[in-house]
């Protein structure tokens, strides 16, 4: 089999997609190291209350409440409409943990107390910095287990030029959509760090697709240079992986207009990390091979002792 034409030269643009890349990571280790992200209260710890009002209300006005009534460290702010508030209060240093721990109740008496009994509580949650502290360990090293564990699955099912690709897109990805929560102050929770596992499962199975062509046409096409044989397998399996991204985001994009604020984060981080993992796949995976100088050699099917090279024969 010789190499065919392919529609989209997509490798003509390797260069200039792995500068685009190379700038967004480091803006967004910038912003990650200067402003880190907003840790939501799973992480961080403390008390969040969310209430219901009769009629909109300013958040401002709700802050001078809290201030009046001795808390410190507060964010109020709209949670769906103008009626609807949700305040997060971390944990307060002049108060016992037992006191802490019933703050939410404290803090609703001081709401009625300003607006009357009107206020409506929605609901009010705890969690301590101890609780908060592992989350965030155990977050990490998970994130971590999980890279190092498609590094060891990709070099074992194809090779390990393979692996370094994917792993290089997925600590691509992974650092892309949290630099964008960075810059966009967005709460950074548990439902987001669910996302991002998703995103590196979502990502991996789109690289493990265009992978497998990659080493299936170096394979069965006798001329034609890495790039060429590359540019022939994306465009081979573009249309599965435009397909794919474009239902998963209708799913995402239902998510985040129709499923509430508690899954908002959850929604915004997979529809970032479709579009960038999709991105990575076509661009980053396959640019790392190129650049490690990827060949037939590499995926050469091994010759038994007493068998025929099959590109030996006739």
């Amino acid at each position: 089999m010789s190499a065919t034409k392919y529609k989209i030269d997509f490798m003509r643009y390797r260069n200039i997609a792995g500068g685009i890349s190379l700038a967004l990571v480091l803006a967004s280790l910038v912003s990650l190291a200067w402003n880190q992200v907003e840790w939501g209260l799973d992480f961080t710890g403390g008390t969040l209350v969310e209430v219901a009002y009769e009629s909109p209300v300013d958040p401002g006005d709700i802050r001078m409440e809290l201030d009046k009534a001795g808390f410190s460290g507060h964010v109020v702010q709209y949670f769906g409409s103008e009626r609807d508030i949700l305040v997060r209060i971390p944990p307060q240093k002049n108060l016992s943990d037992r006191e802490n721990a019933t703050l939410g109740d404290e803090v609703l008496k001081a709401l009625r107390q300003a607006a009357g009994d009107s206020v409506l509580l929605r609901r009010s949650e705890f969690v301590g910095p101890a609780v908060g502290e592992e989350l965030t360990n155990q977050g990490g090293l998970g994130m971590l287990t999980a890279l190092a564990a498609v590094m060891l699955y990709i070099a074992m099912r194809f090779q390990f030029k393979f692996a370094v690709g994917a792993v290089v897109a997925l600590f691509h990805d992974v650092i892309i959509i949290l630099g964008i929560f960075s810059l966009t102050r967005w709460d950074f929770d548990l439902t987001v760090l669910a996302a991002l596992l998703a995103v590196i499962g979502y990502s991996l199975n789109d690289t493990i697709v265009v992978a497998d062509r990659i080493r299936e046409n170096f394979r069965k096409v006798r001329r034609g240079s890495s790039v060429d044989i590359i540019n022939i397998s994306l465009n081979q399996t573009l249309g599965r992986t435009v397909v794919t991204s474009l239902t998963t985001l209708l799913v995402l994009l239902a998510l985040y207009f129709l499923g509430g604020e508690l899954i908002r984060g959850f929604a915004e981080g997979l529809i970032i990390g479709v579009v960038v993992g999709t991105y990575s796949s076509i661009y980053i995976a396959a640019n790392v091979l190129v650049l490690l100088n990827i060949s037939k050699e590499d995926l050469a099917i091994p010759v038994k002792e007493g068998a025929e090279d099959p590109d030996m024969m006739g």
